[in-house]
């Protein structure tokens, strides 16, 4: 008999078959891309709420089915499933209400008529899912319990996986993704939060972007007055790539593994190099607009931007923390950083430009926490009732950073710093006006452990597989259409396709492509507005059934 961990994050799902017998890890299967269209969990929720939860519900199942195909195995000898992410993706992944995580405000909950929700724990049959005949009809599904409006059972398996739960100095906790949730410990006091870092920080956003799969630059170093690239191997192991010149693009030397593209922490190692090293006199803006790092690699000066939104609002989440909590930033002893970008960002050079606090005395680098909890489940290492008990304690301490003056000022003076060239004294200078400290000066380097050297430590003996293509096609009809193709030409990700059937024009969607909500650039490029993005309907595909 089989057992499935299945980590739904907002940039990608990760699923991992286990022996429940031999209690170990057989397989590993992630996708690169989220199956919905949008680089983040408010894209995903506002695609469930106009094309339909359950049209959204569909296609992650389809998409979770498709992974499952890849393990080849008969789906009835899976007999147990542990499910971890946050509120939202579990929310659509079990097809309950969402509504109430589009409107936080409680009178317009009420106006909609959206009551409490309960997101506890929850234990499932298969067919309640997946349904009936799907071959995981009387499979045990478990979704692990969501803490608070926006900090989900991923903010709990990174407590739960880390050494933060049981530390008696203050310590902070970081699962670093697309919504960055955290907390902080102080004695028994746990406060959580979470900052709505964006795509950038795992590579998505960024024009030669990509998430953390082989051929992926994670690392950039100083090498011979040039820079080293680090890129990931076919096993996500950290491999040696081209040495270069950053300015020019010269090739001085080429590397043993050929670089696709970057990643987040490739992304904020290079930004911490070009910074520290004089490269960038003036943020964003790079050496004649460009920073080269491989062949058709390189970094923009709107990639660096989009980078420093991300990084901005994580270090204004960690300081309004600390102030909120009224704990002095030297008091500060451990810092724990989790998730994929966690695992493979060089955390010194992250610390240097504000991704971990500067001064932070300890800094513990660990893996997917998400996946580990999970398996943690699914093989009985971890008792339900301590689940339920831990998500109970910390539900009634939390920071909605969204209405949060803390943050706001805070985050104000790092939008202008990374977009607009702020200068540090004018930086602190602000912040000591609004009454809150100013960013200290440290020069102490911290002690720095990683615990693990890929993000899933395990895969398994059969490997790692990994899924590019999500085959899910999403359409509206394009009344009016001229058939010129400024949609297809103006799409970033060339997701967009128009295709004549029927006697009607139509707009397909790659859905795994498509930026979603946030991007709708072919909407407004369209000369006659034949396209609006309201009208979307999936189609079916594959296996999955018509929606």
């Amino acid at each position: 008999m089989y057992g499935i961990a299945l980590d739904l994050g907002t940039s990608g799902f990760r699923l991992q078959l286990l022996n429940l017998k031999k209690k170990s890890a057989v397989k590993t299967v992630m996708t690169m891309r989220h199956p919905l269209p949008g680089g983040n969990v408010i894209d995903h929720l506002g695609f469930a709420i106009q094309v339909g939860e359950d049209s959204a519900n569909k296609i992650m199942t389809h998409t979770i089915h498709k992974m499952l195909d890849e393990l080849h195995i008969p789906l009835e000898m899976i007999t147990r499933i542990a499910v971890c992410g946050n509120p939202i993706q579990l929310s659509l992944f079990q097809n309950i209400e969402i509504r109430d995580l589009a409107y936080a405000g409680k009178n317009m909950q009420k106006r909609l008529g959206i009551g409490e929700v309960e997101r506890g724990l929850r234990i499932y049959r298969g067919s309640d899912i997946f349904g009936i005949d799907s071959g995981l009809d009387e499979c045990e599904i478990i979704v692990l319990p969501s803490i608070e409006h926006e900090i989900g059972a991923d903010a709990l398996a990174m407590m739960v996986k880390t050494d933060f739960i049981n530390k008696d100095e203050v310590a902070i906790v970081t699962d670093y993704g697309t919504n960055a949730e955290m907390a902080l410990k102080v004695g028994d006091r746990i406060v959580t939060c979470s900052a709505a870092a964006g795509p950038s920080i795992e590579g998505q956003g960024i024009k030669c972007g990509m998430l953390a799969s082989p051929g992926a630059i994670s690392d950039v170093n100083v090498e011979a007055g040039f820079w080293r690239t680090t890129v990931l191997d076919e096993n996500m192991k950290p491999g040696k790539g081209d040495l270069i010149d950053p300015e020019t693009g010269v090739i001085v030397e080429n590397g043993e593994i050929r670089a696709r593209g970057i990643t987040g922490t490739g992304v904020i190692s290079a930004l911490s190099l070009a910074i520290n090293t004089g490269l960038i006199k003036k943020l964003p803006e790079l050496p004649k607009g460009r920073l080269i790092l491989g062949e058709k690699v390189f970094l923009t000066d709107e990639d660096v931007a989009e980078a420093g939104k991300a990084i901005g609002a994580i270090r204004a989440a960690h300081l309004t923390l600390l102030i909120e909590s009224g704990v002095k930033y030297e008091d500060l002893k451990y810092m724990y950083m989790s998730g994929a970008s966690g695992t493979y960002v060089d955390a010194e050079k992250g610390r240097k430009i504000g991704l971990a606090p500067v001064f932070s005395k300890n800094i513990v680098q660990f893996g997917n926490t998400s996946l580990e909890l999970a398996k943690d489940v699914v093989l009985g290492n971890f008792e339900l009732d301590e689940i339920v008990e831990l998500a109970d304690r910390i539900k009634a301490d939390h920071i909605m950073l969204a209405s949060n003056d803390t943050f706001k000022n805070i985050y104000a003076c790092e939008l202008a710093y990374w977009t607009e060239g702020m200068q540090a004294e004018m930086y602190n200078h602000f912040l000591e006006g609004n009454g809150l400290p100013g960013l200290p000066e440290v020069t102490e380097v911290p002690s720095i452990e990683q615990r693990v050297s890929k993000d899933i430590d395990d895969t398994g003996y059969q490997g790692l597989k990994i899924i590019r293509d999500l085959d899910m096609i999403i359409e509206e009809e394009s009344s009016g259409c001229m058939q010129c193709r400024m949609c297809e030409r103006e799409c970033p990700e060339k997701a967009i396709h128009v295709v004549p059937r029927d006697g009607h024009i139509y707009v397909d969607y790659t859905a795994h492509l498509c930026l979603g909500t946030s991007c709708k650039r072919c909407v407004g490029v369209c000369p006659v507005k034949a396209i609006s993005y309201r009208e979307i309907r999936p189609l079916s595909t594959g296996n999955m059934p018509a929606v």
